[in-house]
């Protein structure tokens, strides 16, 4: 059985149809997010909560401490043994992410050179393969949205996460880990410490946190679109779409 691959840009709701498809397929869902795997860093990374995970199991989470070496290989060579443990359970795998080269580099399958490969962004240390032909079995679904409702559900989640929770984040990330840290740079955080901190009004935090959000996006929309074998739908269509594919 072909390993499931939900992918699309930040905000497009991966995690709630990956869980959708998980119960109906019986699958245990692995991260391809290179924040989520940062641990303490939760709400400002729209980390799945116990609850959203409605009892599917997930893995790639909480895997390093903010600041911690963590790599594109080691993300490979982790959410390979994965794989192989679910299938050994005869359950579907199920890769769930925004994070373009975390998900090429499992299923173009990179090598890396010398140490485990460099941070995210590097790609000196890996062999290039051909980005047409896929290295083993998987099924690529891509979330599909138009410009304009993604701009918004993108606003919309910013406008949930400025709460007193994501204050409370901030201040025990900052206290534990020090503002220095780089995982917590370029993200809500920022936002949130400055406005916290009287340096920013909240409207002004809320507004550079979603065009942070949106640059990102755009960024891994235009990653994506460079893989031929991505399945684009729109989001209701996913759930009846794969359902038929894998009972087919």
């Amino acid at each position: 059985m072909k390993t499931l691959v939900i992918l699309g840009p930040t905000g497009s709701g991966k995690t709630g149809i990956a869980v959708k498809l998980a119960k109906e397929l019986n699958g245990e869902i692995i991260s391809a997010d290179s924040r989520a795997i940062y641990k303490d860093m939760d709400i400002g990374t729209a980390k799945p909560s116990r609850e959203e995970q409605d009892g599917i199991p997930h893995y790639g989470l909480d895997l390093a401490e903010p600041g911690e070496r963590f790599t594109v290989a080691d993300w490979k060579n982790y959410t390979e043994d994965k794989i192989k443990e679910i299938k050994n359970k005869g359950k579907l795998p199920i890769i769930a992410g925004g994070t373009g080269l975390y998900i090429d580099a499992l299923i173009f399958d990179y090598h890396f050179k010398g140490p485990t490969g460099q941070k995210i962004g590097d790609l000196e240390q890996k062999s290039c393969s051909d980005r047409t032909e896929i290295k083993g079995e998987y099924n690529l679904i891509g979330i599909k949205w138009s410009t304009e409702e993604l701009r918004e559900r993108l606003k919309k989640r910013i406008d949930q996460m400025f709460t007193e929770d994501l204050y409370k984040e901030t201040k025990k990330l900052v206290q534990k880990y020090g503002w220095d840290n780089q995982a917590m740079k370029s993200d809500i955080y920022e936002y949130a410490y400055k406005y916290i901190n009287g340096e920013m009004p909240l409207d002004e935090a809320k507004e550079k946190a979603f065009y942070e959000d949106w640059h990102l996006a755009k960024r891994q929309l235009t990653w994506f679109k460079r893989n031929p074998n991505i399945i684009w739908l729109p989001l209701d269509k996913i759930e009846d779409f794969v359902i038929e594919l894998y009972t087919e």
